[in-house]
């Protein structure tokens, strides 16, 4: 799946403001029929969100739905009116364990089925929210749907109340949930998010917290302003002097490589082949690929 470094809640109550998707720069965006949207305007919330997937899709937006949940199952009716042509996912929020993925995951099949979608098409965006689902992690994101876990830690929220940490600026606290997250997703071959910084005005703190989660092994993360996607996309993106390193690295290694060695000193550090893979990958994200083209790679192979 290619990564999204930033993922933009917006009310589905809210049509002015999706409206202006297009425009907020935001690499994906969830139009959220849950926490946002109050309980006896979620029928006009839903339908809201079924008119405009299509739209924002072919306008290039990556679109995913946040549906409720009961104390007991999903709302069917979420998925049935959103499983569509141009939605991309489903975020899925406070999943207890990988039971719930694939009870949810039989009822997209069915939405999939009625709606003459493709079997299997619509991911899952599974929110860990709670202490049980952090402990199930891994048996979540091996899941065949979920295309990302997010490990959020926002403060106050869910997963605060339910794991009883007390939230800082500097995140310390949160450490083992995120990197719970990131080992979890890493592992089973899929994207970890981070997220979400509540603070919207505080561009500074929200710039330090998303650049400390890319530290971690985040590949982007939850936004909940349009105001703060440049900050995000920023931070998970490399800088002009990253990207000037890495292809400097890749050039001399093609070099070595045709003189017939394996391992170079570069810029006072050893590098081989495995430095070099990382460096490859790290050029074609941010290149938007998965691909790694000869401007990538060095060419003259």
């Amino acid at each position: 799946m290619k990564p999204i470094r930033s993922f933009l809640f917006v009310p589905a109550i809210r049509e002015s403001w999706i409206d202006k998707v297009p425009g907020y720069g935001a690499d994906a965006v969830i139009l959220d029929l849950e926490d946002s949207v109050p309980e006896d305007a979620k029928a006009q919330a839903r339908e809201i969100a079924r008119g405009r997937i299509g739209p924002l899709a072919r306008a290039g937006q990556r679109v995913h739905v946040r549906i409720n949940r009961s104390p007991f199952l999903y709302s069917f009716e979420d998925i049935l009116a959103v499983v569509s042509e141009g939605l991309e996912g489903i975020v899925l929020p406070k999943p207890e364990g990988p039971e719930d993925i694939d009870t949810v995951s039989a009822m997209l099949a069915e939405a999939e089925l009625r709606n003459g979608r493709p079997i299997g098409g619509t991911l899952l965006v599974a929110t860990l929210e709670s202490a049980r689902s952090i402990q199930f992690a891994y048996e979540i994101a091996r899941r065949e749907r979920v295309g990302m876990i997010a490990g959020v830690s926002a403060r106050n929220g869910d997963v605060q109340r339910s794991v009883g940490y007390q939230w800082t600026p500097e995140g310390m606290e949160s450490l083992h949930l995120k990197s719970a997250t990131v080992i979890a997703a890493r592992a089973a071959g899929k994207l970890p998010l981070g997220g979400l910084w509540q603070d919207i005005r505080d561009l500074e703190g929200l710039r330090r917290a998303a650049r400390k989660h890319r530290e971690l092994g985040f590949a982007g993360e939850f936004v909940l302003h349009p105001s703060n996607v440049p900050a995000v996309n920023e931070a998970y993106s490399p800088s002009v002097e990253e990207l000037a390193y890495y292809e400097g690295m890749v050039r001399a290694y093609d070099e070595a490589v045709r003189a017939g060695r394996g391992a170079i000193i570069y810029q006072g550090e050893h590098i081989d082949l495995a430095h070099v893979r990382t460096a490859r990958e790290i050029l074609a994200l941010a290149r938007g690929t998965t691909q790694t083209s000869d401007h990538v790679t060095g060419a003259g192979r």
